[in-house]
């Protein structure tokens, strides 16, 4: 373990990126754990159109490249290496990360949420080619196109919801006969005559691999174990998200999900260390609210250190 760091933080996509670029600005020589894959979900997505300052679009990755080089340019050291273990309970705060021990006055924790997927070898391979985890992202892409949606919670009814503003058709596939979503959430779904629904159903493939787009769906069910197909030109997959906080558990409050509890918006169970973006906020979980989280925890993190007389 070398000098004490005045701020870590722990996540390369646009909330950690964000919180870095705030806290290189403020003179904080902030370093960086971006894991051995940096930019998060937003590398999987192509096509973004809902980022400000982009009117013509920009590729998901493009956009992340944008974000490291704005950090990098302000003084942000960023290490490719992900954190396997952190100990909160004591004074400087330590990290550990590619064989070696950190130290810091304060942390960020920023490592995101990952989506829950079906774990198709077609649904990796179409990912961002039709296959999306976000209506609210892509949906525009689908207008007046034929799509569905696999899932039967108020994530997948609101997902379906949404679509059926773009798409011609919105078809819910759900593994059982009934939905878990909240009774509202499904008279909204049920009254919608653009959504239909799919009982008892599980996705057993996505086409069209070769293609390089999806052309529909072979789905099973579960009680006849009889296989049809579903045309198609895109897949919502809205059966959760996980988020990446596994190295957290004992370190810092979680809800009931495994999200971290915050308060004043950024501010963890631990006074010092602050969380941003999709990491504890499972409601929103766009590009732009995580950058805002990044923002809000890199100047709570600045203050606590000014307080402090840390800076």
């Amino acid at each position: 373990m070398g000098d004490v760091e005045k701020v870590i933080i722990i996540g390369g996509a646009c909330a950690g990126l964000t919180a870095a670029i705030y806290t290189a600005r403020a003179k904080l020589n902030p370093l960086l754990f971006a894991g051995h894959m940096f930019g998060g979900q937003l590398m999987m997505t192509s096509e973004v159109e809902n980022y400000p300052g982009f009117p013509e679009g920009i590729q998901g990755p493009e956009l992340m490249e944008k974000f490291r080089q704005q950090a990098e340019k302000f003084g942000t050291r960023i290490v490719y290496e992900n954190v396997i273990k952190v100990d909160f309970k004591s004074r400087p705060f330590r990290v550990w990360a590619g064989g070696e021990e950190y130290a810091a006055e304060s942390v960020i924790v920023a490592t995101g949420a990952r989506p829950r997927m079906l774990g198709l070898e077609s649904e990796a391979m179409l990912m961002g080619k039709g296959v999306s985890y976000c209506a609210v992202c892509d949906g525009a892409f689908y207008k007046d196109r034929d799509v569905v949606v696999v899932g039967g919670g108020d994530s997948a009814m609101e997902e379906a919801l949404h679509l059926t503003h773009h798409a011609k058709s919105v078809t819910v596939i759900h593994r059982r006969d009934k939905l878990r979503a909240s009774k509202i959430m499904q008279e909204r779904a049920f009254e919608n005559p653009k959504i239909n629904f799919v009982w008892d159903s599980v996705v057993e493939d996505i086409y069209d691999v070769n293609e390089g787009r999806v052309t529909g769906v072979l789905i099973k069910n579960v009680k006849t174990k009889e296989l049809s197909e579903i045309r198609c030109d895109g897949v919502f997959i809205a059966i959760g998200h996980e988020p990446n906080t596994d190295v957290f558990v004992g370190q810092l409050t979680l809800d009931s999900h495994g999200y971290i509890k915050v308060h004043d918006h950024v501010k963890t169970s631990v006074e010092g260390v602050f969380a941003a973006g999709d990491v504890h906020d499972h409601k929103y979980r766009q590009a732009i609210t995580a950058s805002a989280f990044g923002c809000m925890a890199a100047l709570e993190c600045e203050r606590y250190l000014a307080e402090k007389g840390l800076v």
